[in-house]
């Protein structure tokens, strides 16, 4: 089981793609979510995106769930496995 940890880091580069993420998860420009929010946002989108490939494998040539579902967190292997490049 791991431990629980409250402190995040906050380099220019995840600062940047929290900022991203705000912007999508705003229900309009003066929205101002909370950082919790954006982050259980795209935690959900994460695993939701995961489910939704494993869900389509089956039904659509590997090459075209490749092509349009590869992204850098969820890299896909030609059909032999999907894997994540974050831990």
């Amino acid at each position: 089981m791991t431990t629980d940890r409250t402190t995040l880091r906050l380099n220019d580069d995840r600062k940047r793609l929290l900022e991203q993420a705000s912007t999508i998860v705003a229900s309009d420009p003066a929205d101002d979510p909370p950082m919790s929010d954006v982050i259980d946002a795209a935690l959900t989108h994460l695993i939701e995106s995961h489910e939704n490939l494993e869900d389509v494998r089956d039904h659509y040539p590997a090459q075209q769930i490749k092509h349009c579902c590869n992204t850098s967190v969820l890299r896909l292997r030609y059909r032999t496995s999907i894997e994540s490049k974050w831990r």
